[in-house]
């Protein structure tokens, strides 16, 4: 009787990552490509993840599994761009990628796409082809590239709207590609040279007697081993090179091998999807000690020193030169120096206030790590033994740590780690801390490797030296800031106010931007906002001059918009700073329900009024503070009753490369008619998330908003046009009358405009002396 299969017997489902792996290497095999992989976004993170790989070995890509979208890649710039990024060459690749090249000096192209939807950016994906392909992109070959891309981004989407969203596993998922499963062996075996195959991970798949019988292993010692890392004198990395360039190329390449004690072998690499095939043949040798050239690569004393470990160092150097503070060395160590060396967990140590500190680890339980920083120097331990006195420690099994240093152990010998190697970071001939890093397993540490291991000490010291120093910097460049502007805007009844200050992300992310909240008496407040040039320590402190000079002379003054600017200008003029500031300030009486404005080359306020639009005040702008003694300030009179919310801000907020200005404002003003004048808080918070989130800010940013209301005393009816009139004390203020007269008239040239195409243009210019 036949019987049915179960329910619970069917296939299940395939994965999304299982889908996304099979399509993409479809896509391989219709461009006629030999390998590449998948990059996904990081939830909550700037970082591509690798999630999958195919044609590659990890020994390869494991410095770029993780990579942050900032980074000057491939797959980087297509994402960020949103564009193909092509790649036709290894010249190519020198000019554009340095750092890609230094560890990847291979002929082949590549091309990189970003995954994106009109919504949504999933990562992007990179493809390599032969050495042999042209150095363009063919056009049959980019609409197909295009296509699976937009295939790949579906499947994405789906995998999202059923709930189930793909994410990079912790190692990439390769697909199963297809193999002959008969290797024809009989035939091989008749073949006189000895033949090898290797899958695409370097392991020995195939080796027949003949090769054997020349590398003098037998066959089951060989099989499913690395070749370098079972005959010793294959180890030297110029024959891993050699193996590395015939993966990445794609095309044949050989070299050849001294194998001990006189026997030369010449070594044929032909290569394809599926793994490369190797002739073993014998053959003379190219030099010898009696023509005084060197006996070649088996007598280097480097020659357990794998060529992948070298790759992780030069990555390693050429990143360390971009690193900026010490959270950023801490991974750039974790990330090449770990894969390399096979290490299971690092930390990094230096000395504070007599105890050993953690700077950063990878790998270590945090309560080992909570014991590393507890350690004081005058315990006999070997992390404050390396770094007092600068000298390296090799321990290769628990053992001997307990041995060396009888109970001291524990600490270290936690989450079962079995072997350590202490690196001293020395510096211009001084200790600046201590490198830890740790194995799984007990281990020799031979001289060639422990001479690169300290080497690669003198690399991090560097580094690390200039991270703390810019930590230094930048901590003292926030605490200046900090300083100078206010803690807290001051509580006005009558008035609610909020703002908020990004600095730049360049330099020392400190600028000149600044802004105030300012008591005139019982009824008047005054605010200004502006923008002092420059990104650096002299910017900040003329700032704080400005800000207290205007402070000043808005109590001598009344808080007269067009006198205070006159005052401070004057000012800036006598002490010939060499910079210049623009600068708005703001009057308002909040019984009346009016306020002043006047403008020194500062871009225009907004104001939203209580009909719910934001239109852009058009402030007749003066010129820059500082650059004319007897520069004038016009004032300009606008309502500013309940209901009204106006937008003060710095060119930081609205200025983008490739963006015009006029646009860039018209399109603030849109979002502060969105966001309301409710919760002033929030509005700030959402018309500077941009520029919060943004990993790169040219210029700092500063934005301010006011609006009637709160406690205190309640604005005049506004029907009764009181909010028309000029406070009573307006004809006090010397130098305004030209500026006051204007909008008396009741004409609309000064009256808040909408926004709209061509109201702005040619409106905010002003940041040159007029």
């Amino acid at each position: 009787m036949h019987e049915e299969s179960a329910p619970h017997e069917r296939p299940r489902p395939r994965s999304g990552l299982i889908r996304l792996g099979e399509d993409f290497t479809a896509l391989l095999d219709g461009l006629g490509a030999h390998a590449g992989g998948v990059f996904l976004l990081t939830p909550g993170e700037p970082v591509l993840a690798l999630a999958v790989l195919a044609g590659l070995p990890r020994a390869i890509t494991r410095p770029w599994e993780r990579v942050r979208t900032s980074v000057s890649l491939p797959v980087a710039d297509a994402l960020r761009e949103r564009r193909t990024v092509w790649v036709g060459g290894a010249a190519e690749m020198a000019r554009r990628y340095p750092r890609t090249a230094i560890t990847l000096p291979y002929e082949f192209p590549l091309a990189a796409v970003p995954l994106a939807s009109t919504t949504t950016v999933y990562g992007a994906v990179f493809v390599l082809w032969p050495g042999g392909h042209p150095d363009r992109l063919g056009p049959g070959e980019r609409a197909r590239l295009a296509a699976g891309a937009a295939h790949l981004t579906a499947v994405l989407a789906d995998a999202d709207r059923a709930g189930r969203p793909v994410r990079a596993p912790v190692r990439p998922h390769t697909p199963a590609v297809a193999a002959d499963a008969d290797p024809l062996p009989a035939m091989v075996a008749r073949m006189p040279d000895g033949m090898c195959a290797l899958d695409t991970e370097g392991r020995l798949t195939v080796v027949t007697s003949a090769a054997a019988d020349l590398l003098g292993a037998p066959v089951d010692r060989l099989l499913g081993e690395v070749p370098w890392a079972v005959l010793p004198w294959l180890r030297h990395p110029l024959f891993e090179d050699r193996y590395r360039a015939a993966v990445m190329s794609r095309r044949p390449t050989a070299f050849t091998a001294l194998r001990p004690p006189g026997r030369w072998l010449s070594f044929d690499l032909y290569p394809d999807t599926t793994g490369i095939s190797v002739r073993v043949t014998p053959t003379r040798p190219r030099y010898t000690r009696a023509s005084g050239a060197d006996t070649g690569p088996a007598d280097d004393p480097a020659a357990s020193v794998s060529a992948g470990a070298i790759y992780h160092i030069l990555h390693l150097a050429s990143a360390l030169t971009e690193a900026v503070g010490v959270r950023d060395v801490v991974d750039l160590v974790a990330d090449q120096i770990m894969p390399a060396f096979g290490g299971r967990a690092l930390a990094l140590l230096a000395a504070r206030s007599g105890h050993l500190c953690v700077m950063g680890s990878r790998g270590y339980p945090s309560e080992t790590v909570a014991a590393f920083d507890s350690t004081p120097l005058t315990l006999r331990t070997p992390g404050a033994r390396t770094l007092l006195t600068g000298v390296p420690a090799f321990i290769e099994s628990p053992a001997e740590l307990e041995r060396a240093y009888r109970g001291r152990a524990d600490a270290h010998a936690d989450g079962g780690l079995a072997a350590w190697a202490f690196l001293p970071l020395i510096t211009s001939g001084r200790s600046v801390g201590a490198c830890v890093l740790a194995f799984g397993r007990p281990r020799r540490f031979p001289v060639e490797e422990r001479v690169v291991l300290n080497a690669l000490g003198g690399l991090v010291a560097q580094a690390l030296e200039r991270a703390r120093l810019y930590d230094a910097k930048q901590d003292l460049a926030h605490g200046l800031q900090v300083g100078l502007l206010p803690r807290a805007l001051p509580r006005v009844p009558g008035l609610a106010a909020a703002a908020r200050y990004l600095p730049g992300t360049e330099g020392m992310e400190i600028g000149g931007d600044f802004y105030d909240l300012i008591r005139v008496d019982a009824d008047t407040v005054a605010a200004v906002i502006g923008d002092i040039q420059g990104h650096n320590v002299g910017a900040a402190a003329l700032m704080g001059q400005v800000r207290t000079a205007v402070r000043a002379y808005t109590a001598t003054s009344g808080g007269h918009p067009g006198e205070v600017l006159a005052l401070t200008n004057r000012m800036l003029v006598d002490l010939d700073p060499g910079l210049f500031a623009s600068c708005v300030y703001f009057r308002a009486d909040l019984r009346r329900a009016t306020a002043e404005l006047a403008r020194a080359g500062h871009p225009q306020p907004l104001l939203r009024t209580p009909d719910g639009r934001a239109r852009v005040l058009d402030v007749p702008g003066g010129v820059l503070l500082g650059v004319l003694p007897d520069a004038h300030y016009p004032r300009v009179r606008v309502p500013f009753g309940p209901g009204s919310v106006l937008a003060l801000y710095t060119d930081g907020l609205v200025e983008e490369p490739g963006t015009d200005m006029d646009d860039a404002v018209a399109a603030l003003a849109r979002r502060l008619e969105r966001v309301g004048g409710d919760d002033l808080d929030a509005a700030v918070a959402d018309l500077t998330r941009g520029a919060a989130e943004a990993s790169q800010r040219s210029d700092d940013v500063a934005l301010m908003l006011l609006r009637p209301g709160g406690p205190g005393p309640s604005p005049a009816d506004t029907g009764d046009g009181d909010h028309d009139r000029q406070p009573e004390d307006d004809e006090q203020g010397a130098g305004d009358v030209e500026g006051d007269a204007r909008p008396d008239h009741g004409g609309d040239a000064h009256r808040p405009r909408p926004v709209g195409d061509g109201v702005l243009r040619g409106r905010h210019r002003e940041h040159e002396p007029e």
